[in-house]
């Protein structure tokens, strides 16, 4: 699968650095509070890592200062960007005076072989995958170890198994353009598009997370009906382009009207200027409405499952969710902590039943597309 979190623009990328050199010093300093369970006042600026966002409040959960302590050497195989993560996975490291953090970035599918072949001697200590999809895969090859219940209980049913835990998320939507079209003029059934949208269509078909949409639109329609699906918007003349958040600025310079992303290209194309014509529509049930996350593992071949689990509840501290919030864009998964933006929550949204470990069964999707005239 395509690694989407390496996948940004230059453009979006130095703008990030910059802003992030900027308030980097301020967002560091001092969060390693804590709150009450009211959710009031803390000592110190609890969750202040990453860019910040005004106006945004204390964050709810747990606080790093309140989980075990890290002590030891351990190694990440990370599938999720250094540019997005590697400021948090950096600042988990730089708490605990006795632990030694090292961390290989890579894709995802390509980390998960890598722990397969390299079997009972792997290095890696945990797996932090962009997507359910590599999650199961290394599970499936009997790779990973159990968590423990007090780790998996923090998030919802739909969300982990025994063998892995989802850290943040990422909902399916409809970027719109503001300056032609209302919420309303969006169908909110996926399925309905081209056919009921008055509007010139845009995605980015050779990006994972588009596949991965296709994907569930297979399981959830069946081969046929998504064959036609596809075939229709590529008849409709829908633009293709390099990444979602290509598409997304795309809409918001009005290059085209609408388009399939995920929830957090509007975030970032927003982010840079809170005026762009573009706003998030949501589909019902459906493919259009999948909601993946990314998540950690313990691999089974640790040489110390405790800290490794430790460091997996880290990445569920009331830190480093409103970091996934705010400087990411991302949901969060553990309750008490909302998205940002004017988002619907993850109980608001209309999420279909899926395993969410077959997204990654990539490749008849990707024949079907080409098949049905996609240029991938």
């Amino acid at each position: 699968m395509t690694n989407h979190d390496q996948a940004e623009t230059k453009m979006y990328r130095r703008r990030y650095l910059a802003s992030a050199a900027a308030v980097g010093a301020v967002g560091l300093a001092g969060c390693n509070g804590t709150t009450d369970d009211s959710g009031g006042d803390s000592q110190s600026n609890i969750g202040q890592i990453g860019s910040g966002r005004e106006g945004r409040g204390l964050p709810g959960g747990t606080s790093m200062a309140d989980m075990p302590d890290l002590s030891g050497e351990l190694t990440v195989y990370s599938g999720r960007g250094e540019f997005l993560v590697g400021e948090l996975i950096e600042y988990i490291e730089d708490l605990y005076d006795d632990f030694d953090l090292t961390v290989r970035y890579g894709g995802s599918t390509d980390l998960v072989n890598q722990i397969t072949n390299e079997g009972a001697g792997s290095p890696a200590d945990v797996f932090y995958s962009v997507n359910s999809g590599s999650l199961g895969a290394l599970a499936n090859e009997g790779r990973t170890g159990e968590l423990p219940s007090e780790i998996t209980d923090l998030v919802r049913d739909e969300f982990h198994t025994d063998q892995w835990i989802g850290t943040s998320g990422r909902a399916r939507t409809i970027p719109y353009n503001t300056d032609d079209f209302s919420e309303g003029d969006v169908p909110d059934d996926v399925m309905a598009f081209p056919e009921e949208f008055d509007g010139d269509l845009g995605w980015a078909p050779s990006y994972g997370s588009c596949q991965a949409f296709i994907t569930a639109m297979r399981l959830i329609e069946g081969e046929e009906a998504t064959r036609e699906w596809v075939e229709a918007v590529v008849d409709s003349g829908i633009t293709s382009y390099p990444d979602e958040f290509a598409a997304c600025q795309a809409v918001a310079n009005g290059e085209i009207d609408a388009a399939f992303t995920n929830h957090y290209y509007i975030q970032r194309v927003l982010d840079g200027n809170p005026e762009a014509s573009i706003a998030t529509a949501f589909t019902r049930g459906d493919a259009g409405a999948v909601f993946n996350v990314a998540g950690a593992t313990v691999v089974d071949s640790t040489s110390d499952a405790t800290l490794a689990e430790n460091f997996v509840r880290h990445l569920l501290s009331a830190e480093a969710q409103d970091y996934f919030a705010r400087t990411t864009f991302e949901y969060p998964l553990i309750p008490d902590i909302e998205p940002i933006g004017g988002l619907p929550t993850i109980d608001e949204l209309d999420v279909p039943d899926i395993d969410l470990t077959e997204l990654s069964d990539l490749e008849p999707t990707v024949d079907l597309m080409r098949e049905a005239g996609a240029e991938l």
